[in-house]
């Protein structure tokens, strides 16, 4: 892969990303000044997860990190325009949350009540439903990181 279709395949995860996040963050009431923050926060988050990925870091972790980033970035722009952190950080997540992986643990579940017990359909609903719990996981402790790393009260040490 050369650099050109790295950078076509990243712009194309950006750009197509930054579209649920507009649309979550419009059915979450979000302050239309804060639309592009949402935009570019799903961008930012869709398309640091998918340089990681493309370097090889798994989609577990990856999603973690880029939950994380966004999180950071959600604080910053927070301080900046005097909101909470949650207005940019909610909407700008959604097009992480692992849907196809979901989608297919349910259809093995289904599988197996229609058709009966098969190895293969157990593996497929044990691979996609664990994949899809650590991926929320990822997302969930990403989006937390930020707000336990500023606002503490106490002392990290």
């Amino acid at each position: 892969m050369t650099l050109s279709d790295l950078l076509i395949g990243l712009l194309n995860d950006m750009f197509f990303a930054s579209i649920p996040a507009v649309g979550f963050a419009l059915v979450f009431n979000v302050p239309v000044k804060a639309l592009k923050y949402c935009a570019l926060g799903g961008a930012i988050g869709h398309g640091s997860r998918y340089l990681m990925m493309h370097f090889g870091i798994p989609i577990e972790w990856a999603t973690f990190f880029a939950a994380t980033f966004v999180g950071m970035i959600g604080v910053h722009w927070s301080h900046k325009l005097l909101a909470h952190p949650k207005v940019f950080t909610v909407a700008s997540l959604i097009p992480m949350v692992p849907g196809v992986y979901a989608f297919k643990a349910m259809i093995a579940l289904v599988e197996l009540n229609h058709r009966g017990f098969e190895p293969q359909l157990l593996e497929m609903l044990a691979t996609n439903f664990l994949k899809a719990m650590f991926i929320i996981a990822g997302l969930a402790v990403g989006l937390a990181m930020p707000g336990l790393l500023f606002y503490r009260r106490r002392p990290i040490v």
